[in-house]
């Protein structure tokens, strides 16, 4: 089962795409758009391409599990994804995931400008990489 993990954010979304196994975390990219409905569109379009079966979307929880502004965002992206795609879309906590992927970024020497434009698509692997952990344990 093939499953696309999904980092939101307000001007770039990571996408990581495992491989047909739903093993290990494979193609990863970054989309530029600020809107909800063009994100949701071109997320449609990329698991239509890849033969998604499931899409978790990082939930961004504060660091007390309250749900805040962000979370909220990232529940009407749901939405519109479960609406456009008819896929399943679980919410998954995703805390700290942008800092590890810089931290990650960092340590393999990428400056601050390079790091800006994969930290997305690398934040979404981690997200990918969390829940399929998860899966291969339940």
């Amino acid at each position: 089962m093939r499953i696309m993990a999904i980092d939101y954010g307000d001007a770039h979304t990571g996408i990581a795409v495992s491989d047909p196994t739903g093993f290990l975390a494979g193609y990863t990219t970054t989309i530029h758009a600020y809107r909800p409905e063009a994100v949701a569109e071109q997320i449609a379009a990329l698991a239509q391409e890849h033969g998604a079966e499931e899409l978790v979307l990082g939930y961004p929880r504060n660091m007390d599990g309250t749900v805040g502004p962000r979370a909220e965002k990232a529940e009407e992206l749901a939405a519109l994804l479960r609406k456009g795609t008819g896929l399943p879309v679980v919410l998954w906590d995703e805390r700290r995931t942008t800092i590890d992927a810089h931290q990650i970024l960092f340590n393999a020497g990428k400056n601050g400008k390079k790091r800006k434009k994969i930290v997305d698509s690398v934040a979404a692997a981690l997200i990918l990489e969390g829940y399929l952990t998860y899966k291969k344990n339940c």
